[in-house]
C-alpha cells in the first residue's frame, strides 16, 4: 500500500470515528474553515464548518457507520492535497431498525500549515440504482 493511500484511509477512519461520537462539533473540526460540502441526505450546499456542524447535528441522530466498498486515491505533486473517492455504505439506525444507505463520495483533504489534514471538500450522494 502506498503511503498516500494509507494517509487517506487514516483520515477516513478518523472521520468515521468522529461520527461515532455523535458530536457534530467534533466532526466539523475535521473540516477546514472554508470548505465546501454537498451532504448525502440534504440538498443544501454547505460552505463552512458551521454548515457542516448543522448537517451532522441531524445526521448523527441516525447513528451512522460508514463502510468503504471501493475507493481510489489521487495525490497532488506537492503531496499536500489528497482526493479520496469511491463508494460507501452508511449503516444507520432509525427507530431501532437498521438501514443501509448506499452512497458515493469524494473527500478532498489538504495539509495545513500545522501539518494537519483538513477536509476542504466533501461530496456524498445517494448511489443511483
Amino acid at each position: 500500500m502506498k503511503e498516500t493511500e494509507k494517509i487517506a484511509e487514516e483520515n477516513f477512519k478518523r472521520w468515521n470515528e468522529a461520527l461515532q461520537t455523535k458530536n457534530s462539533h467534533k466532526v466539523a473540526e475535521l473540516y477546514g474553515d472554508k470548505n465546501t460540502f454537498l451532504p448525502t441526505l440534504n440538498g443544501d450546499f454547505k460552505k463552512d464548518q458551521k454548515g457542516v456542524e448543522e448537517y451532522f447535528e441531524h445526521f448523527l441522530q441516525k447513528e451512522p457507520v460508514a463502510e468503504i466498498i471501493e475507493s481510489e486515491v489521487q495525490v497532488s505533486e506537492d503531496e499536500k492535497t489528497l482526493v479520496y473517492s469511491g463508494m460507501y455504505n452508511f449503516k444507520t439506525r432509525e427507530e431501532n431498525n437498521q438501514k443501509i444507505i448506499p452512497a458515493r463520495f469524494t473527500f478532498v483533504w489538504q495539509k495545513n500549515n500545522q501539518g494537519e489534514w483538513k477536509i476542504i471538500h466533501h461530496h456524498s450522494s445517494l448511489r443511483p440504482k
